[in-house]
């Protein structure tokens, strides 16, 4: 079972303002030295500074080919949009990188949606059955939501058996609605339904304001489609 589960990828605990630094890199406000010396206050050894820029690298510095222009769009978002949530850019960028990252976001928005908290120990027992048992997912499962506390998203409580929602931040620019909805079709790797984005557990984080099917009607990068007079789904648009 674990030799076919699939890559993990996002293993390391990151704060938002590493992920935020890198942003800023990308977007040539702030130069390398400027992360290190974060990664460095944080008095990471070797090898988890190694490890740590290892994701960072995937998120901004150096994202897959078929990310890069996502990624771009982002920091244009950041440079053009000063008021835009970092947390918003760095967990939309997580989400189509990573997987794994999506994963966790998706069981805990999806589990925490009724009363508001779930059990840390069900996320690990649902990741496990993904991505096998073995300590590795454990502990990046667990890193994976410390990072979502600090990027503000949720609060860990009860030594970290229960993880909280925190109140979801207002996103009303329709340029990053579309991104982050981009983000979330990236994700799940198919056309997702129009009536469920308001909702969708991987952006549990947000609430979408803005009309939805006009946003995804105007976003070069997406497409709108219909099955039937009252299905509509959002897809990636084809590139030539």
């Amino acid at each position: 079972m674990n030799s076919s589960a699939p890559k993990i990828g996002f293993d390391r605990f990151i704060q938002l303002d590493w992920a935020a630094a890198a942003l800023n890199v990308r977007a040539g406000v702030a130069g390398l030295d400027d992360l290190n010396a974060l990664l460095d206050a944080a008095e990471l050894g070797v090898e988890a500074k190694k490890k740590t820029r290892t994701v960072l690298n995937r998120l901004w510095l150096e994202p897959r080919a078929e990310l890069v222009e996502y990624a771009d769009r982002g920091v244009a978002i950041h440079q053009t949009q000063p008021d835009t949530p970092v947390s918003a850019l760095c967990w939309g960028m997580s989400v189509a990188t990573y997987p794994f990252f999506g994963k966790v976001a998706e069981l805990v928005g999806r589990l925490s949606g009724i009363q508001g908290d779930c059990s840390a120990p069900e996320i690990q027992r649902r990741m496990s059955e993904v991505y096998g048992e073995g300590e590795s997912t454990h502990r990046s499962t667990s890193r994976v939501i410390q990072s979502l506390a600090s990027w503000g998203a949720v609060e860990r409580v009860e030594k970290g058996k229960r993880v909280i929602r925190l109140p979801q931040t207002s996103i009303d620019n329709d340029a990053l609605t579309a991104w982050l909805i981009e983000a979330a079709v990236r994700y799940a790797g198919k056309p997702v339904s129009v009536p469920s984005l308001q909702s969708l557990p991987v952006l549990f984080p947000f609430n979408l304001t803005r009309p939805l099917a006009y946003v995804v009607s105007n976003s070069p990068s997406l497409d709108l489609r219909s099955e039937g007079p009252s299905n509509q789904f959002v897809a990636l648009r084809a590139t030539l």
